[in-house]
Protein backbone atom coordinates (compact mmCIF):
# COMPACT_ATOMS: atom_id res chain seq x y z
CA UNK A 1 0.00 0.00 0.00
CA UNK A 2 0.96 3.26 -0.90
CA UNK A 3 1.94 5.90 1.96
CA UNK A 4 -0.30 8.55 2.01
CA UNK A 5 1.15 12.08 1.25
CA UNK A 6 0.36 14.89 2.90
CA UNK A 7 1.24 18.74 1.67
CA UNK A 8 1.64 21.65 3.65
CA UNK A 9 1.54 25.19 2.95
CA UNK A 10 2.79 27.66 5.19
CA UNK A 11 0.18 30.13 5.75
CA UNK A 12 2.64 33.08 4.54
CA UNK A 13 2.61 31.49 1.36
CA UNK A 14 -1.09 31.01 0.82
CA UNK A 15 -1.01 35.01 2.02
CA UNK A 16 1.33 35.08 -0.51
CA UNK A 17 -0.13 34.08 -3.62
CA UNK A 18 -3.72 35.45 -2.62
CA UNK A 19 -2.58 38.84 -2.47
CA UNK A 20 -1.12 38.52 -5.34
CA UNK A 21 -4.22 37.20 -7.23
CA UNK A 22 -5.78 39.92 -5.57
CA UNK A 23 -3.47 42.43 -7.00
CA UNK A 24 -3.91 40.78 -10.10
CA UNK A 25 -7.50 40.95 -10.71
CA UNK A 26 -7.53 45.07 -9.01
CA UNK A 27 -4.72 46.29 -11.43
CA UNK A 28 -7.11 44.30 -14.51
CA UNK A 29 -10.22 46.12 -12.92
CA UNK A 30 -8.20 49.46 -12.83
CA UNK A 31 -7.35 49.03 -16.78
CA UNK A 32 -10.86 48.32 -17.61
CA UNK A 33 -12.24 51.34 -15.84
CA UNK A 34 -9.47 53.40 -17.48
CA UNK A 35 -9.20 51.58 -20.72
CA UNK A 36 -10.74 55.16 -22.56
CA UNK A 37 -7.82 56.86 -21.24
CA UNK A 38 -5.40 54.47 -22.14
CA UNK A 39 -6.25 54.42 -25.32
CA UNK A 40 -6.02 58.19 -26.00
CA UNK A 41 -2.16 57.64 -24.30
CA UNK A 42 -1.97 55.09 -26.94
CA UNK A 43 -3.07 57.36 -30.17
CA UNK A 44 -1.03 60.04 -28.27
CA UNK A 45 2.27 58.04 -28.10
CA UNK A 46 1.64 57.18 -32.45
CA UNK A 47 1.42 60.72 -33.09
CA UNK A 48 4.46 61.51 -31.23
CA UNK A 49 6.29 58.68 -32.46
CA UNK A 50 5.24 60.09 -36.17
CA UNK A 51 5.97 63.66 -35.62
CA UNK A 52 9.33 63.32 -33.84
CA UNK A 53 11.80 63.49 -37.04
CA UNK A 54 9.62 66.43 -38.17
CA UNK A 55 10.43 67.73 -34.93
CA UNK A 56 13.70 66.92 -35.46
CA UNK A 57 14.04 68.21 -38.70
CA UNK A 58 13.17 71.69 -37.94
CA UNK A 59 15.80 71.43 -35.13
CA UNK A 60 18.59 70.93 -37.34
CA UNK A 61 17.20 73.79 -39.77
CA UNK A 62 17.82 75.97 -36.94
CA UNK A 63 15.53 76.24 -33.81
CA UNK A 64 17.58 74.67 -31.65
CA UNK A 65 15.25 74.81 -28.72
CA UNK A 66 13.21 71.65 -28.47
CA UNK A 67 10.47 72.86 -27.14
CA UNK A 68 9.93 76.18 -29.82
CA UNK A 69 10.71 73.24 -32.88
CA UNK A 70 7.82 71.59 -31.35
CA UNK A 71 5.30 74.85 -31.14
CA UNK A 72 7.02 75.50 -34.90
CA UNK A 73 6.03 71.73 -35.92
CA UNK A 74 2.06 72.04 -34.66
CA UNK A 75 2.22 75.80 -36.16
CA UNK A 76 3.19 74.20 -39.62
CA UNK A 77 0.51 71.09 -39.65
CA UNK A 78 -2.02 73.92 -38.32
CA UNK A 79 -1.10 75.88 -41.65
CA UNK A 80 -1.18 72.85 -43.74
CA UNK A 81 -4.13 71.83 -42.20
CA UNK A 82 -5.91 75.46 -42.29
CA UNK A 83 -4.31 75.78 -46.07
CA UNK A 84 -6.09 72.32 -47.14
CA UNK A 85 -9.41 74.00 -45.56
CA UNK A 86 -9.28 77.08 -47.60
CA UNK A 87 -8.56 75.42 -50.86
CA UNK A 88 -11.21 72.21 -50.37
CA UNK A 89 -13.99 73.15 -47.78
CA UNK A 90 -15.54 75.97 -50.23
CA UNK A 91 -15.69 73.00 -52.67
CA UNK A 92 -17.01 70.44 -49.53
CA UNK A 93 -19.77 72.89 -48.03
CA UNK A 94 -21.38 73.38 -51.33
CA UNK A 95 -21.19 69.95 -52.03
CA UNK A 96 -22.37 68.82 -48.58
CA UNK A 97 -25.40 71.93 -48.96
CA UNK A 98 -26.24 70.62 -52.62
CA UNK A 99 -26.90 67.05 -50.94
CA UNK A 100 -28.92 68.58 -48.13
CA UNK A 101 -30.85 70.40 -50.27
CA UNK A 102 -31.60 67.21 -52.38
CA UNK A 103 -32.60 65.20 -49.75
CA UNK A 104 -36.37 66.32 -49.44
CA UNK A 105 -36.78 65.56 -52.83
CA UNK A 106 -35.42 61.90 -52.39
CA UNK A 107 -37.87 61.36 -49.25
CA UNK A 108 -40.79 63.20 -51.19
CA UNK A 109 -40.06 60.30 -54.34
CA UNK A 110 -40.23 57.67 -51.89
CA UNK A 111 -43.09 58.62 -49.68
CA UNK A 112 -45.00 59.36 -53.36
CA UNK A 113 -43.81 55.60 -54.93
CA UNK A 114 -41.99 57.28 -57.96
CA UNK A 115 -37.58 57.87 -58.01
CA UNK A 116 -34.87 55.40 -58.17
CA UNK A 117 -35.84 54.16 -54.50
CA UNK A 118 -39.68 54.29 -55.39
CA UNK A 119 -40.09 50.75 -55.38
CA UNK A 120 -39.63 50.65 -51.06
CA UNK A 121 -43.00 52.33 -51.12
CA UNK A 122 -44.51 50.20 -54.17
CA UNK A 123 -43.65 46.92 -53.48
CA UNK A 124 -43.22 46.79 -49.70
CA UNK A 125 -45.27 49.67 -48.53
CA UNK A 126 -42.61 51.17 -46.57
CA UNK A 127 -43.36 54.79 -45.82
CA UNK A 128 -46.50 53.31 -44.13
CA UNK A 129 -44.65 50.54 -42.03
CA UNK A 130 -42.54 53.51 -41.06
CA UNK A 131 -45.81 55.43 -39.43
CA UNK A 132 -47.17 52.49 -37.76
CA UNK A 133 -43.96 51.79 -36.32
CA UNK A 134 -43.66 55.19 -35.07
CA UNK A 135 -47.65 55.31 -33.84
CA UNK A 136 -46.78 52.53 -31.82
CA UNK A 137 -44.04 54.06 -30.04
CA UNK A 138 -44.71 53.44 -26.08
CA UNK A 139 -43.29 56.20 -23.86
CA UNK A 140 -40.51 54.52 -22.71
CA UNK A 141 -39.14 53.90 -25.60
CA UNK A 142 -39.67 57.50 -25.98
CA UNK A 143 -37.43 57.79 -23.05
CA UNK A 144 -35.09 55.32 -24.66
CA UNK A 145 -34.72 57.30 -27.85
CA UNK A 146 -34.23 60.71 -25.53
CA UNK A 147 -31.38 58.73 -23.67
CA UNK A 148 -30.36 58.17 -26.98
CA UNK A 149 -29.82 61.83 -27.83
CA UNK A 150 -28.35 62.06 -24.34
CA UNK A 151 -25.61 59.21 -25.20
CA UNK A 152 -25.07 61.16 -28.45
CA UNK A 153 -24.67 64.40 -27.09
CA UNK A 154 -22.08 62.52 -24.69
CA UNK A 155 -20.11 61.21 -27.29
CA UNK A 156 -19.68 64.32 -29.09
CA UNK A 157 -18.86 66.26 -25.33
CA UNK A 158 -16.10 62.75 -25.52
CA UNK A 159 -14.50 63.17 -28.51
CA UNK A 160 -13.60 67.06 -28.26
CA UNK A 161 -12.07 65.91 -25.02
CA UNK A 162 -9.94 63.36 -26.13
CA UNK A 163 -9.17 65.43 -29.08
CA UNK A 164 -8.02 68.33 -27.05
CA UNK A 165 -6.34 65.50 -24.61
CA UNK A 166 -4.68 63.77 -27.01
CA UNK A 167 -2.81 67.23 -28.49
CA UNK A 168 -1.85 67.97 -25.22
CA UNK A 169 -0.59 64.32 -24.52
CA UNK A 170 1.43 64.50 -27.67
CA UNK A 171 3.07 67.69 -27.29
CA UNK A 172 4.31 66.72 -23.71
CA UNK A 173 5.58 64.02 -25.23
CA UNK A 174 7.05 65.16 -27.87
CA UNK A 175 8.99 67.76 -25.44
CA UNK A 176 9.73 65.28 -22.63
CA UNK A 177 9.99 61.59 -24.25
CA UNK A 178 13.68 62.06 -24.93
CA UNK A 179 14.58 62.53 -21.26
CA UNK A 180 12.69 59.87 -20.45
CA UNK A 181 14.09 57.61 -22.97
CA UNK A 182 17.88 58.45 -21.67
CA UNK A 183 17.38 57.80 -18.16
CA UNK A 184 15.69 54.39 -19.09
CA UNK A 185 19.23 53.92 -20.93
CA UNK A 186 21.16 54.69 -18.02
CA UNK A 187 19.56 53.27 -15.49
CA UNK A 188 20.51 49.51 -17.37
CA UNK A 189 23.67 47.88 -17.48
CA UNK A 190 26.58 49.38 -19.63
CA UNK A 191 26.95 46.61 -21.58
CA UNK A 192 23.44 45.99 -22.71
CA UNK A 193 23.44 49.67 -23.67
CA UNK A 194 24.00 49.69 -27.57
CA UNK A 195 22.02 46.68 -28.40
CA UNK A 196 19.16 48.42 -26.28
CA UNK A 197 19.42 51.54 -28.44
CA UNK A 198 19.61 50.09 -31.48
CA UNK A 199 16.33 47.80 -30.44
CA UNK A 200 14.52 51.18 -29.61
CA UNK A 201 15.71 52.69 -33.07
CA UNK A 202 13.95 49.85 -34.84
CA UNK A 203 10.70 49.70 -33.12
CA UNK A 204 10.70 54.04 -33.43
CA UNK A 205 11.00 52.99 -37.68
CA UNK A 206 8.78 50.81 -37.42
CA UNK A 207 6.04 53.17 -35.81
CA UNK A 208 6.88 55.71 -37.66
CA UNK A 209 6.79 53.62 -40.57
CA UNK A 210 3.05 52.69 -39.72
CA UNK A 211 2.26 55.93 -39.16
CA UNK A 212 3.40 57.25 -43.07
CA UNK A 213 1.98 53.74 -44.92
CA UNK A 214 -1.49 54.43 -43.17
CA UNK A 215 -1.57 57.75 -44.57
CA UNK A 216 -0.53 57.01 -48.48
CA UNK A 217 -3.44 54.05 -48.19
CA UNK A 218 -5.82 56.93 -47.24
CA UNK A 219 -5.09 59.19 -50.16
CA UNK A 220 -4.59 56.62 -52.99
CA UNK A 221 -7.75 55.84 -51.62
CA UNK A 222 -9.20 59.31 -51.52
CA UNK A 223 -7.46 59.97 -54.93
CA UNK A 224 -8.95 57.19 -56.98
CA UNK A 225 -12.50 57.85 -55.79
CA UNK A 226 -12.51 61.07 -56.74
CA UNK A 227 -11.40 60.20 -60.28
CA UNK A 228 -13.73 57.33 -60.82
CA UNK A 229 -16.74 59.70 -59.40
CA UNK A 230 -16.01 62.57 -61.43
CA UNK A 231 -15.39 59.96 -64.97
CA UNK A 232 -18.82 58.73 -63.75
CA UNK A 233 -20.71 62.14 -63.11
CA UNK A 234 -21.52 61.45 -59.86
CA UNK A 235 -22.44 64.59 -57.59
CA UNK A 236 -20.66 65.49 -54.52
CA UNK A 237 -17.37 63.64 -55.66
CA UNK A 238 -15.07 65.48 -53.55
CA UNK A 239 -17.03 65.48 -50.18
CA UNK A 240 -17.56 61.44 -51.20
CA UNK A 241 -13.84 60.85 -51.69
CA UNK A 242 -12.82 62.74 -48.63
CA UNK A 243 -15.15 60.58 -46.64
CA UNK A 244 -13.31 57.72 -48.15
CA UNK A 245 -9.67 58.32 -47.31
CA UNK A 246 -11.20 59.50 -44.01
CA UNK A 247 -13.03 56.19 -43.27
CA UNK A 248 -9.67 54.30 -44.61
CA UNK A 249 -7.96 55.22 -42.29
CA UNK A 250 -9.51 52.68 -39.92
CA UNK A 251 -7.71 49.10 -41.06
CA UNK A 252 -10.59 46.80 -42.98
CA UNK A 253 -13.75 48.29 -41.78
CA UNK A 254 -13.47 51.68 -42.66
CA UNK A 255 -13.67 50.85 -46.45
CA UNK A 256 -16.11 49.15 -46.30
CA UNK A 257 -18.32 51.27 -44.16
CA UNK A 258 -17.71 53.98 -46.96
CA UNK A 259 -18.19 51.84 -50.12
CA UNK A 260 -21.71 51.88 -48.82
CA UNK A 261 -22.31 55.07 -48.04
CA UNK A 262 -20.57 56.75 -51.21
CA UNK A 263 -22.42 53.66 -53.57
CA UNK A 264 -25.73 54.74 -51.68
CA UNK A 265 -25.36 58.43 -52.81
CA UNK A 266 -24.32 57.33 -56.47
CA UNK A 267 -27.66 55.44 -56.58
CA UNK A 268 -29.76 58.30 -55.58
CA UNK A 269 -27.60 61.02 -57.80
CA UNK A 270 -26.81 59.04 -60.62
CA UNK A 271 -29.25 55.85 -61.06
CA UNK A 272 -28.97 52.19 -60.32
CA UNK A 273 -26.62 51.79 -63.15
CA UNK A 274 -24.01 54.32 -61.84
CA UNK A 275 -24.47 52.86 -58.27
CA UNK A 276 -23.71 49.46 -59.85
CA UNK A 277 -20.49 50.36 -61.24
CA UNK A 278 -19.70 52.15 -58.07
CA UNK A 279 -20.15 49.29 -56.05
CA UNK A 280 -18.29 47.08 -58.28
CA UNK A 281 -15.18 49.13 -58.24
CA UNK A 282 -15.58 49.55 -54.57
CA UNK A 283 -15.63 45.65 -54.60
CA UNK A 284 -12.36 45.07 -56.62
CA UNK A 285 -10.56 48.19 -55.26
CA UNK A 286 -10.88 46.57 -51.46
CA UNK A 287 -9.66 43.62 -52.67
CA UNK A 288 -6.47 45.27 -54.18
CA UNK A 289 -6.09 47.38 -51.27
CA UNK A 290 -6.65 44.79 -48.81
CA UNK A 291 -4.49 42.01 -50.66
CA UNK A 292 -1.58 43.99 -52.88
CA UNK A 293 -1.28 47.54 -51.78
CA UNK A 294 -1.51 47.34 -48.09
CA UNK A 295 0.75 44.47 -47.53
CA UNK A 296 2.80 45.96 -50.65
CA UNK A 297 2.98 49.66 -48.08
CA UNK A 298 3.48 47.97 -45.19
CA UNK A 299 5.76 45.75 -46.41
CA UNK A 300 8.33 48.55 -47.44
CA UNK A 301 6.94 51.21 -44.66
CA UNK A 302 6.93 48.57 -41.47
CA UNK A 303 9.41 45.34 -43.24
CA UNK A 304 6.69 42.89 -42.58
CA UNK A 305 6.11 40.30 -44.84
CA UNK A 306 2.19 40.82 -46.22
CA UNK A 307 1.49 37.70 -45.15
CA UNK A 308 2.04 38.58 -41.37
CA UNK A 309 0.66 41.76 -42.29
CA UNK A 310 -3.05 40.35 -43.22
CA UNK A 311 -2.23 37.81 -40.16
CA UNK A 312 -1.78 40.54 -37.91
CA UNK A 313 -4.73 42.81 -38.90
CA UNK A 314 -7.11 39.85 -39.07
CA UNK A 315 -5.87 38.85 -35.26
CA UNK A 316 -5.83 42.49 -34.29
CA UNK A 317 -9.45 42.88 -34.83
CA UNK A 318 -11.15 39.65 -33.52
CA UNK A 319 -9.56 40.66 -30.56
CA UNK A 320 -10.06 44.11 -30.09
CA UNK A 321 -12.16 45.76 -33.07
CA UNK A 322 -10.72 48.82 -34.68
CA UNK A 323 -8.07 49.70 -32.20
CA UNK A 324 -6.61 46.07 -32.26
CA UNK A 325 -6.71 46.31 -36.35
CA UNK A 326 -5.09 49.73 -35.87
CA UNK A 327 -2.54 48.49 -33.22
CA UNK A 328 -1.83 44.92 -34.96
CA UNK A 329 0.65 46.21 -37.42
CA UNK A 330 2.97 48.21 -35.25
CA UNK A 331 3.17 45.59 -32.34
CA UNK A 332 3.61 42.94 -35.22
CA UNK A 333 6.43 44.82 -36.18
CA UNK A 334 7.70 45.27 -32.99
CA UNK A 335 7.43 41.70 -32.51
CA UNK A 336 9.83 41.52 -35.24
CA UNK A 337 12.52 44.07 -34.41
CA UNK A 338 12.48 42.02 -30.87
CA UNK A 339 12.52 38.22 -32.46
CA UNK A 340 15.35 39.53 -34.84
CA UNK A 341 17.51 41.27 -32.03
CA UNK A 342 17.15 38.49 -29.97
CA UNK A 343 18.34 35.71 -32.45
CA UNK A 344 21.08 37.92 -33.97
CA UNK A 345 22.66 37.86 -29.99
CA UNK A 346 21.94 33.98 -30.13
CA UNK A 347 24.44 34.17 -33.33
CA UNK A 348 26.77 36.08 -31.75
CA UNK A 349 27.11 34.17 -28.53
CA UNK A 350 27.61 31.20 -30.55
CA UNK A 351 30.13 32.38 -32.63
CA UNK A 352 32.06 33.51 -29.57
CA UNK A 353 31.37 30.19 -27.62
CA UNK A 354 32.69 27.77 -31.11
CA UNK A 355 36.30 30.48 -31.41
CA UNK A 356 39.47 29.02 -30.66
CA UNK A 357 40.96 29.86 -27.37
Amino acid sequence: MVPERVVRFRARTILAVLGIVLAVAALLKVLWIAHQVLTWVVIAAFLALALDPLVNLIMRLGIRRRGLAIGATFLLIAIVVFALGATFIPTLVREINAFIDAVPQYVDDLTKGRGRLGFLERDYQIVERVQDAVSNIEISRILGVSGTAVAVTKGVITAIVATITIIVMTFFMLLEGPKWIERFFEELPEESRPRLRAIGRDVYATVGGFVAGAVTIALVAGITTALVLSVLGVSYAFALALLVAFFDLIPLAGATIAAVVVTTVAVLDSGWKIGLIVLGWFIVYQQLENHVLYPLVYSRTVELSPLVILIAVLIGASLAGVIGALGAIPIAGTIQVLVRHWLQMRRERAALADAPL
